[in-house]
């Protein structure tokens, strides 16, 4: 199979809003692909529209060689699905979560059995098994999720901001999770994440998103290359006076890139330590009085905001989400 996920010019509209818009990515199978985005850019909506819980408006998707519209039902035996909010039985072992999972998709119970103990393993929560999942973490919930996510086999696996208010060191616990069984279950992963740190740690490749469309999408090195050298950072005194010095600098031909954030300028230049006499001497000789200098590689969020003009935001879900979560909530009643 070439693609185990491709996405032709898919789109989604909730009344006046457009969630997504005439997106079109492929993903072959194995990969640990990433979709890296602000809240409310459209992540989830996409990966709904992926996993048959969403119909797409416009364009067309295949997983696993079947249509995510036409072929609903066999898309969803191919997949599994880890939600951002947990959705286990709390009231339930861990175990018995699994269990159910089975038999909704008609595992044999010798078969069930089997399957409960490796991926039960996999995540290293065979020694709570057996308990309550009201009395477990929120990090131990959330393996159990992906251990849940596992137990049919599944192709292609869609992981929903995995880590989502986790602690750091819980996080870097689910990352190793999700690379070892990405490795060793062979099951290509989707996942989405706002998280810079996130993506660049896990993911082959990157498609970074913001208002429902993909704004660049390689490798995390090549998306972070792509802007041609160091970051020079400086913060001057002067908000208003930003806009004016990022025009300087570009019309002195000594950056690659330049942005601008409050009062900050972001300079993108090669050789960044033997630049920054140069970088203030213009901004000096043009009256700038410059707070702080600094110099640093590139980043994720360099990128997203070489893009788009504004860092990757971490706040509240947007009005987007919450249309779509209205509609979806609407068609139920």
């Amino acid at each position: 199979m070439l693609y185990a996920i491709e996405t032709s010019a898919i789109t989604k509209r909730f009344e006046e809003i457009t969630a997504v818009k005439d997106v079109s990515l492929q993903v072959k199978p194995g990969e640990l692909f990433g979709l890296l985005g602000p809240n409310g850019a459209g992540k989830t909506t996409l990966i709904n529209m992926m996993s048959t819980m969403t119909e797409p408006s416009g364009g067309s998707a295949k997983v696993w060689g079947f249509d995510v519209v036409r072929d609903a039902s066999s898309v969803r035996q191919n997949i599994g699905m880890v939600f951002q909010d947990t959705t286990l039985d709390d009231r339930l072992t861990g175990r018995e979560n699994l269990d159910l999972h089975g038999r909704l998709y008609g595992m044999d119970g010798m078969h069930r059995k089997e399957r409960i103990k490796e991926v039960l393993a996999l995540v290293e929560l065979m020694d709570r098994a057996d308990a309550i999942v009201k009395t477990y973490s929120g990090g131990m919930m959330r393996r159990l999720e992906i251990a849940r996510g596992l137990m049919h086999h599944p192709h292609v696996l869609f992981l929903d901001e995995p880590t989502l208010g986790l602690d750091p060191q819980t996080r870097n616990h689910i990352w190793e999770y999700i690379k070892t069984l990405n490795k060793e279950e062979g099951v290509t992963i989707v996942l989405t994440t706002h998280y810079m740190e996130e993506a660049d740690h896990l993911c082959g490749r990157i498609a970074i998103i913001d208002n429902g469309q993909i704004v660049a999408l390689d490798t995390p090195d090549a998306l972070k290359n792509m802007l041609g050298g160091d970051i020079i950072i400086l913060e001057i005194e002067d908000p208003d006076r930003t806009a004016g010095l990022c025009k300087l600098y570009m019309k002195n031909g000594c950056a690659h890139a330049v942005t601008q954030k409050n009062n900050k300028v972001f300079i993108t230049v090669k050789q960044g330590e033997q630049q920054i006499p140069h970088i203030l001497n213009i901004a000096l000789s043009a009256g700038i009085s410059i707070m702080s200098v600094s110099l640093r590689k590139p980043t994720l969020d360099d990128v997203f905001l070489h893009h788009t003009g504004s860092a990757i935001r971490d706040k509240e879900v947007s009005g987007l989400e919450q249309v779509g979560y209205k509609m979806r909530t609407r068609r139920k009643k």
